[in-house]
């Protein structure tokens, strides 16, 4: 393999966006989410390192994280105040030449020709920080790898605003003996079936056959599994224009609806919205997904394929009712969402 590749991380993006606007609050425990009152049902956007030495992560019900952490200063989510900084950030990128594939607000792998003929990826890697650094005010992490795969595993081992390198030379040494789970793309669900199998650290996926795999994993996925394992991934660096695959909207209700009529209701609303914006954008929907929540924390999701041709607004709908329709509890619910998903473009 030749060349660098560099992937990017905003440290504490949405908690350092907010800091910048309350620089008293800098060195205390922040949680942001929902209106910012923890006493509503509503989930952690994103929460400080101080908040995190408490166990305080993202996607946690705002609740728990007052319970483990009472002392934190908790603040709404304010969208457009992070889609700003983050179109300064990615400003930013682009101005050094570099080919820029964003993958969120807050992050984004970065290649650049001079960065491939360079035998000290770390330079540019610093420069790019300091660009950003003097641009936005706010850090960030880099990852330097030879691979894609390589550059984003990376990056979590130089956070805080660190540089870290990883490549074929130190990918068993820095991974090997820790858990499958370390690699991405592989998630809690995929290790235990590993685990189960045997597996269950890097370096013994990568000394699997894939055949051995196979069976559990499939004949397509056993093979990406053992990639992953040794560090390999040849997808390139694009500079296109990031895509949304999907479309949708979720409501966390302060009052569990105990009426399904209610919960029929509310699917049929968001239906509506959801498929009016992705209309709106010209998107094609090829299914809709309906997420119910129930109390206290049990998550069902079930989903409608439409048909061929394109879909129109009774259509989306009628696909997220038939979808609703497939639940068969009728316990109270919490949370609702509606997602559609759309055909590639």
């Amino acid at each position: 393999m030749a060349g660098w590749v560099l992937h990017l991380d905003m440290d504490q993006f949405i908690a350092a966006v907010e800091l910048l606007r309350r620089p008293e609050l800098r060195g205390r425990p922040l949680v942001v989410g929902g209106d910012g009152d923890p006493t509503k049902r509503g989930v952690v956007s994103t929460a400080s390192y101080e908040a995190r030495a408490f166990g305080v992560h993202s996607g946690q019900p705002l609740r728990t994280a007052a319970r483990r952490c009472p002392d934190a200063v908790f603040l709404p989510v304010d969208r457009e105040a992070y889609e700003q900084a983050s179109a300064s950030v990615f400003a930013a990128l682009r101005e050094t030449g570099a080919v820029v594939e964003p993958l969120g607000w807050d992050e984004a792998f970065l290649s650049h020709a001079a960065l491939q003929r360079v035998r000290d990826p770390e330079v540019f890697a610093r420069e790019i920080q300091r660009r950003v650094r003097l641009a936005t005010r706010l850090d960030c992490s880099i990852g330097i790898g030879q691979t894609k795969l390589q550059a984003k595993i990376a990056t979590g081992f130089g956070k805080p605003h660190g540089v870290f390198r990883l490549t074929a030379a130190n990918w068993f040494t820095v991974l090997g003996d820790r858990g499958t789970d370390v690699l991405w793309g592989i998630g809690p669900k995929t290790s235990r079936k590993l685990a189960e199998l045997g597996v269950h650290t890097v370096r013994e996926l990568a000394a699997t056959n894939p055949a051995e795999l196979a069976s559990t994993f499939g004949p397509a996925t056993a093979p990406w599994l053992w990639l992953l394992a040794n560090g390999g991934d040849d997808s390139p660096v694009t500079g296109e224009a990031w895509v949304s695959r999907s479309a949708g909207q979720e409501h966390t209700f302060q009052q569990d609806l105990a009426d399904w009529a209610d919960v029929r209701e509310a699917v049929a609303r968001m239906a509506a919205d959801v498929g009016r914006a992705a209309l709106a954008d010209g998107r094609d929907v090829k299914q809709v997904v309906v997420k119910v929540r129930y109390a206290p924390f049990l998550t069902e999701t079930h989903g409608r394929t439409l048909p061929g041709q394109p879909a129109d607004e009774a259509a989306i709908m009628e696909a997220a009712m038939t979808a609703l329709d497939r639940f068969q509890r009728r316990r109270p619910v919490r949370l609702i969402g509606v997602r559609a998903v759309f055909r590639a473009e």
